[in-house]
Order: C-alpha cells, then structure tokens, then sequence
C-alpha cells in the first residue's frame, strides 16, 4: 500500500536529513540515517544513528517520545532495516505501533535489505511513501553506497593551492595558504569523513595532528601511507599525541625493526602488497573498505594526490584556492601524472565555484574516461 506525498512530508524529511548530518564520520561501516516522528503536526520524537552498535534512528526517536506513538507519522531518511545485525530489525520494532504512515527517502542498497523493510510494513497494513528528498539523502549516503556497492570508500581530494597550483613555498613552508575561514571549511571536512590519509612526506614537512579543530567536531582515523623505510619522525604528532588512532600503511617487506618499534608504540602499522615500494592505491582503498570505512578524505601531498588521481580512485576534488602566486620553484599541488597531451587532460566535471571568506572553492567530480574500479559484487555483511 503505497502513501500519498503531502506538502508538509518535504519539511519533516529535511529535519531527519539535518539530523543525519550529525552521524557522518562516526557510524561507520554503517550509514548517517536520521528519524522524526510527527504527530498532528508536531514533532514528538526524534534521534540519528550516533555509532555502529548503538540504537538505529527510528528507535533513538521511538524513545524520545513522551507518550504513546500510535497515529504518528515516521520520517527516515534510509528505508528501516530488516535484518538482524549488532541490532535487532528496525521494521520489528515499528510493527505494531500504530504508525499512520512512515516515510522513507530512500531505499536501503544493502542486499540484505534492499525494499524488504518497505515490503514489511506494507504487507502489515502501514502505508509507506519513498523518495522524499532523495537527492539529498542519497548525498549523504555516497559513502554507505561506495562501501556497499563498490566494495570501497568514497574518496575525496581536498588540496589548499596557490592560484599557480602550489602547496608549499620552495622552501617547504605551507602556513598558511587560505585563510581562516577556508581553514574552518577543511576541518569541517574532517569532521565528517571516516578516515584523513597523508603521506609520509606531509608528516616529515609538516608535523600535522590530522584531528578537526571544530568545536564538538569528530576526529577521524589518521592513516599515513608511507614506504618501504617507514621514515617516519619518531616524535610525529601522529605517532604520540594520544589523540585519535592513527594507521600507518607500508608495503610488505618494509623495515622490519620499525614496524616492531611502531606497534610497540601503540600505532597500528598495517603490511600490503606493494610495488616498487609502494602500496597502490587501489589496494590502500579495498583494504581501507575491509576495516569498514565508507569515506576517505585525502589531504596530500603531491605524490600522494597523483597517486590517487593516476589510481582512479577520487569521486570528488576540493580546491581551496588563495589568491596568491608561489612561483615555479614552489612545490607543485600534484606530482607527475604521465599525460602527454592536453586533450589527455583529467577534467573536473559537475564543478561549482564559491567564495569563503578571502578564498575560493572549487568542487567538482573527476570525469573518467573508463573508470578503472568497476561495481562490484556487493557488500553483505554490514553491522547495521
């Protein structure tokens, strides 16, 4: 029994999606879903996923509710689970509440799932309407899908260039290129991002704690990919600041002595198949997914962006650029990527330009000629 959309049904859904903006970067592997409950109009309970493990949104706000939920209207942002995972079935618990109706923006991609929740609460007589603000559900739901279907995060370039495409002067010195308020915009990227991934290098030239600097922000998995020496400061923030977890990548074969001296530390150093002393970065990415991890924003340096770029692994670059020239004896945004010709170029597609404060943002999606990690068979076992 499909449900008519109302003209309110927009306003609520916003609310839920407002609401699972909060779980970005902290539920994974499972999805940012928000939840409302409406009642005659009125919000009477409503709640987000807030990490893997814990209550689903529709429960979250099914226990906000003063009362009795019978004759409310359901708002979610992600069609309500039917499975067992670390919790119950989400559809079990809405059964027999009563609902007068539950909306749902999108259907869940999880083939353990997959409209079986939708079907569940049809066949028990509960009217359901789907597709409310699915643009803006399936937005925030990139990553889950990346995860699910791609069997890898989704992958975000963020680089802060010079208008002549530096990120350093010739000397190493990169503090500050943007401005404050370009500076806040990145570390709001990192708030909801699952895991930050730099290179060695980056760690040597800048000592970066990689945490978000926002207030109430989330931290996320620090992960440096370096070489087969490991050459790492011993005193680098990442390694012994006591902040969020850090994971070193290194291809097998890699300094025995410092691998041991890593884990004796406490940092996780994690051994993959390389070549010519490196990961690639498509193994870095299916790995990453193994552990969970729906979203990865890259933050650099130039060997690192290239590598990616050349791995066709980014779904989508963020410039943050200054209005300031570095010279050609700077250090360039981008290592070596082998093209010969301009019309060989790697272009941005679906680009937006704005201005946050004294800077400019340049955001769009790599257009791939053939994208070299095709879809997958997909993910089945997530927590959720």
């Amino acid at each position: 029994m499909a449900a008519r959309t109302r003209s309110s049904d927009a306003r609520f859904m916003r609310r839920a999606l407002a609401l699972a903006v909060r779980s970005l970067g902290r539920t994974w592997p499972n999805p940012p879903v928000g939840a409302v409950l409406v009642r005659a109009g009125r919000v009477i309970g409503e709640g987000f996923h807030t990490r893997a493990g814990a209550p689903h949104a529709e429960i979250e706000a099914l226990r906000r509710v003063r009362g009795s939920s019978r004759g409310a209207e359901l708002f979610v942002t992600l069609e309500p689970c039917s499975h067992h995972g670390r919790t119950p079935p989400c559809v079990d618990a809405l059964l027999d509440l009563g609902l007068r109706r539950v909306v749902v923006a999108v259907a869940d991609p999880n083939p353990r799932v997959r409209g079986r929740g939708i079907r569940a609460l049809r066949a028990h007589g509960v009217p359901v309407t789907v597709g409310v603000e699915a643009t803006g559900a399936s937005e925030l739901l990139a990553g889950f899908r990346s995860w699910m279907l791609r069997g890898r995060p989704l992958v975000t370039l963020k680089l802060a260039v010079t208008l002549d495409g530096r990120i350093a002067a010739r000397g190493g010195d990169a503090r500050w290129i943007t401005g404050p308020a370009a500076r806040r915009e990145a570390h709001a990227l990192r708030a909801v991002s699952d895991g930050i991934l730099v290179g060695a290098g980056t760690v040597r030239a800048d000592d970066p704690r990689l945490t978000c600097r926002i207030a109430g922000g989330h931290d996320p998995l620090r992960i440096v990919l370096a070489g087969r020496t490991l050459d790492l400061p011993r005193r680098a923030r990442v390694l012994v600041d006591g902040g969020p977890p850090t994971l070193v990548v290194a291809p097998a074969g890699a300094s025995g002595a410092r691998v041991e001296a890593m884990r004796r530390a406490g940092v996780e150093v994690l051994l993959l198949s390389g070549a010519r002393g490196r990961v690639p970065f498509e193994t870095l990415v299916r790995a990453l997914a193994e552990r969970g991890l729906t979203t990865l924003l890259v933050e650099g340096g130039a060997t690192v962006a290239a590598e990616a770029l050349q791995a066709g692994v980014v779904d989508r670059v963020v410039l943050f650029v200054a209005h300031t020239f570095l010279g050609g004896d700077a250090i360039p945004a981008i290592g070596a990527l082998g093209i010969d010709r301009v019309a060989d170029a790697l272009r941005l597609t679906g680009t937006r330009v704005r201005q946050v404060g004294r800077d400019l943002v340049v955001e769009g999606r790599p257009r791939w000629r053939r994208h070299p990690l095709p879809l997958e068979r997909s993910r089945a076992t997530v927590s959720r």
